[in-house]
């Protein structure tokens, strides 16, 4: 069952955006049904009304998530283009990132193509071809993951890494 966001009805969608808001401001222990339903002022048994669980909850912040880097790859026409975009949508959300990027992914709980729509810009910056869209990926995962645990050594040169990383796997 799919939890996209043109499924939820509009008191579902909003305790979607409370609990985006809780994510990116506290973090995963905000994602509780009971933290979530005091910042809507009511009772944790009434989101049940609206989601079925928390997973649902997940996927449809995961679902989000998609959208928002779709529409941020939107017009990156190579693969640096694509990368650098990616790394800010992580920086900027990380909290939702790993939500997004940890652990088995529920494709069955998710919007149908909303993530082929996030992985199109991908796929064309690679010249079409999955498998290196895939591994870019992986790369651009690995090295955002590590960024965001702050596992490089202080004045690593990050944006070189990046661009030596990337220029790999460019068609061109």
């Amino acid at each position: 069952m799919a939890s996209s966001a043109s499924e939820l009805s509009p008191r579902a969608r909003e305790i979607v955006e409370t609990a985006r808001g809780l994510l990116e401001a506290e973090g995963p222990e905000a994602l509780s049904m009971r933290r979530i339903a005091d910042a809507l002022g009511i009772k944790a048994p009434s989101l049940y009304k609206h989601l079925p669980d928390k997973r649902a909850l997940e996927a449809a912040l995961i679902a989000h998530g998609f959208e928002e880097i779709a529409t941020a790859f939107a017009g990156a026409g190579d693969l640096a283009a694509v990368a650098a975009a990616y790394r800010a949508y992580a920086n900027d959300h990380p909290h939702l990132y790993r939500l997004m990027t940890e652990g088995p992914l529920e494709r069955e709980r998710l919007e149908p193509g909303v993530e082929t729509r996030a992985a199109a810009a991908i796929v064309a910056a690679a010249g079409g071809d999955e498998h290196t869209a895939r591994a870019a990926w992986a790369f651009a995962h690995g090295m955002t993951i590590l960024e965001l645990d702050g596992r490089f050594p202080r004045g690593a040169d990050l944006d070189a890494a990046w661009a030596a990383g990337i220029a790999a796997f460019d068609p061109r």
